[in-house]
């Protein structure tokens, strides 16, 4: 699977600093944070805090050192007890995303001066930590051996990256959310509370600024690539100026209105009126800016950018919006039932967009036109303005369905659920396969359904529900839903059905 190249996505710089109870060696935490440095060493390495945290002086002489250090994400090891006032006060401070973690006890011949008691300490840490109202990352078990706690350092880089990506981010959305989807029309108080910018246009002045690139000089080197990129798929190559101008257009309206932000998306109205003033379907430049970790989402849902974006942060692999779509006939199902194996027919639907999702998903991508357009603006000639869609079926992969959702009654709510793309034909138009997920049908009706979620999920192609779940739980939602296995009940589910 394809990589994101670092464009849009935070680099993420990690800073360890020891803490140490003043009755117990100093020397006990430094010497057991060297030691997790030294694993660190095999996996990118991290910034090493010299100062050693027993007091409020030493709190501001760390955070001075790590700043200078350029250290954007932060590491508080309890290489003993630690002292719970100074260690969480560092941790207000810092100002970024924080992990608390703990060492473990190495050997039974060294259990007088060698033992730290850092088990404790974690306990007194995590009330301190209720006192300041901070919300650190602490993994599921946080106290280990120097591999142990490195591991855990390994996968707070990718939780770090999320935060960090969020916090610096804005959203561009153009035109109204369409009444036929109303769902995603979702208020953006919830943004704001993230930190995240939002900048809501008109599609008139998207329509204004791709008037003003007609002769822009770079359209043919963007045609090009995207000749390259479609290769035999290059089936309608008259779309490609349009498709190209309007790729420019979308990337210099960010380059010089993001501001203060470092990152940015795109929500955009994408029909039925853009197909008749713009002259084409924009779906195959939303795929290719998802490819570079810049996702467009359609239908201007501002939550489904975000929900990709974070996909794309947590993965650092290219992600896409799908609809969760349609079922999977019951013909198809037992053609198939060989490649399906145990899953059952309520586990499978259909994961479709009209062409946005990136070229390196599909196995046999093509420009084409949107059928469903085509239908509604000119169901009786060759296709014109319908032209611009990326058609083709999912790779076999592994798949991870995210949601970050505001909710009507002033909430943050996600959803998290591993699964597979199977290698069934989906025998149907549009970017579109067959998606298993273990229990879908409970977790469609007591979820999606019970918890009112639009129709469209932020899709990543590998499993990263252990990063996803941790990271919506630390940007604030109060409720991380995911697929339960069977034999646990949902909370509303019939005990009698």
């Amino acid at each position: 699977m394809s990589i994101l190249p670092v464009v849009n996505i935070p680099e993420v710089r990690l800073g360890i600093v020891a803490v140490s109870r003043d009755c117990f060696p100093r020397s006990l935490s430094e010497r057991r944070r060297v030691a997790v440095a030294n694993e660190l060493k095999k996996a990118g390495g991290v910034y090493e805090c010299p100062v050693i945290v027993e007091n409020e002086r030493d709190v501001l002489a760390a955070l001075a050192d790590v700043q200078a250090a350029g250290v954007n994400a932060l590491v508080v090891y309890l290489g003993n007890f630690g002292p719970e006032g100074p260690e969480t006060m560092l941790a207000q401070k810092f100002g970024g995303p924080v992990m608390f973690a703990a060492a473990a006890e190495e050997t039974g011949g060294d259990l007088i001066d060698g033992r730290g008691d850092a088990y404790c300490g974690m306990l007194n840490a995590s009330y301190n930590i209720g006192l300041r109202g901070l919300r650190p990352y602490i993994p599921e078990y946080p106290v280990g051996t120097a591999p142990e706690v490195a591991h855990m350092i390994v996968e707070f880089e990718d939780v770090a990256r999320v935060l960090i990506g969020v916090k610096k981010l804005k959203i561009f959305g153009f035109g109204p959310r369409p009444f036929d989807f109303l769902a995603c029309n979702a208020p953006i108080k919830q943004l704001f509370d993230l930190g995240v910018e939002i900048q809501e246009n008109s599609e008139l002045d998207l329509y204004e600024s791709y008037i003003r690139h007609e002769n822009d000089p770079r359209i043919q080197a963007v045609m090009d690539d995207m000749a390259k990129e479609l290769g035999a798929g290059n089936k309608m190559p008259g779309i490609l100026p349009k498709l190209a101008r309007y790729e420019l257009t979308l990337l210099d309206w960010a380059e010089n209105n993001r501001g203060a932000s470092d990152y940015f998306v795109f929500a955009n109205k994408c029909w039925p009126a853009f197909q008749t003033q713009f002259g084409f379907v924009p779906c195959y430049v939303n795929s290719r800016l998802a490819s570079r970790g810049i996702p467009v989402a359609c239908e201007t849902d501002i939550y489904g950018a975000l929900s990709e974006y974070i996909v794309a942060l947590a993965t650092l692999m290219p992600p896409t919006l799908l609809d969760i779509n349609n079922t999977v006939p019951k013909d198809m199902y037992d053609e198939n039932k060989a490649v399906i194996g145990s899953y059952k027919p309520t586990d499978l639907f259909m994961g479709f967009h009209c062409g946005n999702t990136p070229m390196c998903y599909l196995s046999n991508g093509e420009m084409k036109f949107q059928l469903i357009m085509k239908r509604l603006i000119e169901p009786d000639k060759e296709p014109d303005v319908s032209r611009g869609n990326l058609d083709g079926r999912l790779v076999k992969s592994d798949v991870t369905l995210f949601r970050l959702q505001g909710s009507a009654d002033g909430a943050l709510r996600s959803y998290v659920a591993e699964g597979e793309v199977l290698d069934v034909d989906p025998k149907s138009f549009g970017g579109i396969g067959v998606i298993a997920v273990p229990e879908m049908g409970r977790f469609y009706r007591h979820v999606l359904i019970a918890k009112r979620y639009p129709h469209h999920a932020g899709v990543g192609f590998k499993h990263a529900g252990k990063t996803l779940y941790a990271a919506a739980q630390l940007l604030g939602a109060c409720d991380v839903a995911y697929n339960r296995p069977a034999g646990t009940r949902y909370p509303d589910e019939n005990p009698f059905a």
